[in-house]
């Protein structure tokens, strides 16, 4: 899949683009728009991005994960270098560390995206802090003339490139949440 990115100032346009979108087959959890005018989005009903997805808490996680590995790995490997694993504990208490490490660094990094902006958002804080709406929207290769299409008809929409999205079982699998969820009493 692939996200295309559009920016307008008029949220009006954005809702009539998703229901055009909608009614051309693609799901909901395709669509998503970001704006600093909450209120706004949801009074229109427009598909917005989940407050915490907002923030690059999932990224920066990874990042303190990779980094606790390492610092894990570090640490056994200083133990085993050092030969301290031939006291009587053995690696018992080198193996509690190397998951403290991996946790502390896990968290703090997660700590540290709660408080940043999402990574794949920030070339947009600009135009966002000035009024503007990002319209994004993950599609497959086939629905490219569809999601044309539609775009064309609203000449205040503007492209602004492509990204990664998210993957299609991702897409798939929240749609099927989303459906079960209404379908709930």
């Amino acid at each position: 899949m692939l996200r295309h990115y559009y920016i307008t100032d008029r949220l009006e346009d954005l809702a009539q683009v998703e229901q055009a979108l909608i009614s051309q087959g693609m799901l909901d959890s395709q669509i998503h728009v970001l704006s600093e005018q909450d209120a706004e989005v949801a009074m229109l009903q427009l598909h917005e991005v989940e407050s915490v997805l907002k923030k690059d808490v999932i990224h920066s996680t990874k990042i303190g994960a990779m980094v606790g590995c390492v610092l894990a790995i570090i640490t056994l490997l200083f133990a085993y270098f050092m030969n301290w694993f031939n006291s009587p504990s053995g690696w018992l208490p080198f193996v509690f560390l190397s998951i403290i490490i991996i946790g502390f660094c896990t968290w703090e990094g997660g700590f540290i995206g709660i408080q940043t902006d999402n990574i794949n958002f920030r070339r947009f804080k600009r135009l966002l802090t000035n009024g503007m709406h990002v319209l994004f929207v993950d599609i497959e290769p086939k629905q490219k003339f569809t999601l044309d299409s539609v775009i064309k008809e609203f000449p205040s929409i503007q492209a602004q490139g492509t990204g990664d999205a998210s993957p299609h079982w991702v897409v798939y699998g929240r749609d099927k949440y989303q459906t079960f969820m209404k379908s709930m009493p």
